[in-house]
């Protein structure tokens, strides 16, 4: 049994590095700030959330510590992330950062239009 929990955990920690590695390159080559944001709040995330799930196992394993520090780590980054990462992009978008030129479609342009025809009558 202890063998098969340090492959899971060797696991969890090949593919938090790989997530995060992921994430840098594309917060690092993506073209325009929405895609970057995209990048960094869900690679990043899962990748830290992949680690700190291979911790947790680690130390419950090798120690028998159970460490709700961790769960709590695990939940908090869950649920603040990508709202941090939606904020970002909504104040960008509303400060008039633009899209990249190459996009194809502005789905929160199409929904202000919208919302204008919609009061005005």
């Amino acid at each position: 049994m202890s063998v098969i929990i340090s492959w899971i955990i060797g696991f969890f920690l090949l593919v938090g590095g790989l997530l995060s590695l992921i994430a840098t390159f594309g917060v690092l080559r993506l073209p325009d700030v929405y895609t970057r944001n995209h990048a960094a709040s869900k690679g990043a995330t899962l990748g830290i959330m992949s680690i700190l799930i291979a911790t947790f196992l680690y130390f419950y394993q090798e120690h028998g510590h159970f460490n709700s520090n961790l769960i709590l780590a695990i939940i908090f980054i869950f649920v603040t992330a990508p709202v941090a990462g939606h904020l970002i992009a909504r104040a960008a978008y509303n400060s008039g950062v633009g899209l990249w030129d190459k996009s194809v479609k502005d789905d929160l342009k199409d929904k202000e239009e919208y919302e204008k025809q919609n009061s005005s009558t």
